[in-house]
């Protein structure tokens, strides 16, 4: 294994020269030391024909990336419908929401086996595979089926489901044969990993020691491995844009809670709006101002969750900004596109406060972006919720649960009264969680795992 190169596939990718973005640069790197192929969708929606032409090289150096297109029925069925449709909405808890279509069912394994026969055709003896995210979960057993045995690992992004939640996916008995398949299951969070062997141990699998299991003839190893952010590139993106608080032009003595987030139902934002209106009608002094300045780009429109929400938080605004705003001060900013990084990480060091609330998340970096963003003598305060993955790792923060207003608008008040040497002090510990288990750390630790598993199977 040591020789050989490391396949990354994914979703999307990179077609820039020099990526930019956490998880694409450690991505980037670990290719570039190792040598390797990145696979992804072009983003391109093509006809059958052309689809079928197989991938397209789109770099040569330092390492090969090749794109392969998907036909509009494809996007529809394999992306929007049962990736977004059915997996996204039952992996974070969201049952209610999701869509049973067999059709995309079919269409989500039809492109699965695809890209498996793509990858068969580059992958070399010795190769390492590292597959991300719940689009291609299940690719391995396709791989498997055609003959390919390298190690395969994967690492999910986004919660793993609740066992309970499992027997509304029409195609939950073949979901331990897709995980199975792998050889290295990476998930990010401690909680994630016991739902996932409990699942698994449900529906036939043997658990073994320290996160291994067996399924028929296939074993396999579960593990968390919560992903970080490169802290240092952050820093210095922070401290170079520190002026872009300057922009927002707030009256002297207001303060600043920032929200970013993509618009997503996860995301807890309508409870998150209405706990900032609570907030402001039970501040101790109607004198005091604050402004919410939440930062949500829209992601898959096409899905009518999304339009739903959308139309959700619109209306919150109007209602708390009509109560609330004076003629010079509206309560909540409400920006629904795109904020350049650089921007944010200098609107991160401004804010006195941070709303991290999602009533489901993987691990959530904006928590760690945002604190590697501030100045450590007058540092903000990161509000975390229980259910965001980076809870595990990030106690120094102020807890709530984002289901009760009530206690997230009680947060807000302690985080923006909080005195300076608690400040300090909390951000301290959170900085140094986020520098021990940054971007390199996680990239390091997982490709450490699977390689090592690869040896001790050929001895």
């Amino acid at each position: 294994m040591a020789d050989g190169r490391l396949i990354v596939v994914s979703n999307r990718i990179p077609t820039e020269e020099a990526p930019s973005g956490g998880l694409v640069v450690a991505l980037h790197d670990a290719l570039k030391e190792r040598g390797g192929v990145w696979i992804g969708n072009s983003g391109k929606r093509v006809a059958s024909e052309e689809a079928q032409k197989g991938l397209t090289r789109i770099a040569e150096t330092p390492y090969a990336r090749y794109s392969f297109d998907l036909t509009e029925e494809e996007h529809a069925g394999f992306y929007l419908g049962y990736a977004n449709s059915t997996l996204w909405p039952l992996f974070h808890h969201r049952t209610d929401l999701l869509a049973v279509d067999p059709d995309q069912a079919r269409i989500y394994r039809e492109v699965n086996d695809r890209v498996a026969g793509l990858i068969a055709e580059v992958v070399q003896p010795g190769d390492a595979i590292w597959v991300h995210d719940y689009h291609f979960l299940p690719l391995a057993e396709a791989l498997r089926k055609r003959g390919v045995a390298n190690r395969i690992g994967f690492f999910l992004h986004i919660p793993f489901p609740n066992p309970s939640d499992m027997p509304a996916l029409s195609e939950r008995k073949l979901m331990p044969g897709w995980l199975s398949a792998f050889d290295l299951i990476g998930l990010q969070t401690r909680r994630d990993v016991s739902n996932a062997l409990d699942f698994l141990r449900d529906n036939g699998a043997e658990l073994l020691l320290r996160g291994k299991m067996k399924y028929g003839d296939r074993s396999f190893e579960i593990a968390s491995y919560p992903i970080g952010i490169d802290v240092d590139a952050f820093v210095r993106a922070a401290e170079e844009h520190a002026d872009s608080g300057e922009h927002l032009r707030l009256s002297p003595g207001e303060r600043l809670v920032l929200g970013v987030d993509r618009l997503d139902y996860s995301k807890g934002l309508p409870q998150r709006f209405a706990a900032f209106g609570e907030y402001l009608s039970n501040r101790p002094d109607p004198k005091i101002r604050a402004t919410l300045l939440q930062i949500a780009p829209p992601s898959r429109e096409d899905v009518e969750a999304y339009k739903e929400i959308r139309q959700e938080l619109e209306t919150i605004t109007g209602r708390v900004n009509g109560e609330m705003a004076e003629l010079d001060w509206t309560p909540i900013r409400y920006i629904r596109r795109n904020i350049q990084r650089d921007i944010l990480a200098g609107l991160y060091r401004r804010a006195d406060a941070c709303l991290v609330t999602p009533l489901a998340d993987g691990m959530n970096l904006v928590a760690k972006e945002f604190v590697a963003a501030q100045d450590g003598s007058d540092p903000g305060v990161l509000i975390l919720s229980h259910f965001a993955g980076a809870a595990e790792q990030m106690e120094a923060a102020l807890m709530v649960n984002p289901y009760d207003p009530g206690e997230t608008a009680r947060a807000i008040e302690q985080a923006l009264s909080m005195p300076l040497h608690e400040r300090q002090a909390r951000h301290l510990s959170l900085m140094q969680t986020i520098r021990a288990t940054d971007i390199g750390w996680w990239t390091r630790t997982y490709l450490s795992a699977l390689l090592q598993r690869e040896e001790k199977a050929s001895h």
